[in-house]
């Protein structure tokens, strides 16, 4: 697998230097895979959420507290594991009975306020680097295709891998029929791949969390955005690029972009 010349192996790469990199990278028949949380954006896209559902009356004021504290634990210290697994069960139950169209309603309604100040500006230079070169771009994420195809939208991917909740009369029954989770995530990849006549070994991914390691190595380029301490050694031992991504890009940034 190659390395682009200007992400040097295993080293602290700027964003600037990356997006130069990735323009310059072979494009034909290749996908850049984005993980969102803590990766596009700075914090849990479903967590951000949790105040418009109370203003809209799908969850408690008790319930958007505890989605305030548990965004913050995930900003602080991210989520391994055992801590993917607790916040599935505790939002598949939250969510029963909930009719998927008011949830996507809510979600364009307040898209702009709750994503656009909290997108990396490095991650959006990053995103149109890769679409200036002609690569496909997609978003990967463990939040549910409700909120995270809009904001798929709203960054202009061509696609979103995310999970999918099962539907009874158009509400949420609390199971899932796909958690877009850990090696999950690497088997759609390859599926697209299989579908779209993409090459891996061309393609690029970009994560914060050793969670993401099968969506990594399912790529020739695999990028650590903002890692957490497991992918951070992991990516140091292979030598993987490791960015840091701070600048957020606003809400100003983000509507300018639409218009253009």
């Amino acid at each position: 697998m190659d390395t682009l010349a200007d992400a040097a192996p295993g080293s602290l790469t700027t964003a600037k230097a990356q997006a130069s990199a990735v323009a310059n990278a072979p494009s034909s028949a290749a996908a850049a895979f984005f993980d969102l949380d803590k990766t596009i954006i700075s914090r849990s896209s479903a967590l951000a959420f949790a105040p418009s559902f109370y203003r809209h009356g799908l969850i408690s004021r008790i319930q958007a507290a505890r989605g305030a504290y548990a965004q913050l634990v995930f900003r602080i210290g991210g989520a391994d594991h055992r801590r993917m697994e607790r916040i599935k069960e505790q939002l598949t139950k939250l969510c029963r009975g909930w009719p998927a169209d008011r949830v996507r309603e809510i979600v364009t309604t307040h898209l702009a306020e709750t994503i656009g100040p909290i997108i990396y500006a490095e991650a959006r230079r990053l995103l149109d680097s890769h679409r200036s070169a002609g690569r496909d771009v997609f978003i990967v994420s463990t939040s549910g295709e409700e909120m995270v195809n809009p904001i798929g939208l709203m960054l202009g991917a061509c696609g979103v891998i995310a999970t999918r909740m099962r539907l009874a009369d158009g509400h949420y029954t609390g199971e899932m029929e796909f958690y877009a989770y850990g090696e999950a995530k690497a088997v759609r990849m390859r599926q697209l791949a299989a579908e779209r006549g993409y090459d891996l070994n061309s393609c690029f991914a970009y994560s914060d969390s050793a969670t993401d390691l099968p969506m990594l190595e399912a790529v020739g380029h695999p990028h650590a955005v903002n890692p957490d301490r497991a992918l951070r050694r992991v990516a140091t031992e292979r030598g993987w690029p490791v960015l840091t991504f701070a600048e957020r890009a606003g809400l100003q940034a983000n509507a300018a972009h639409r218009a253009g």
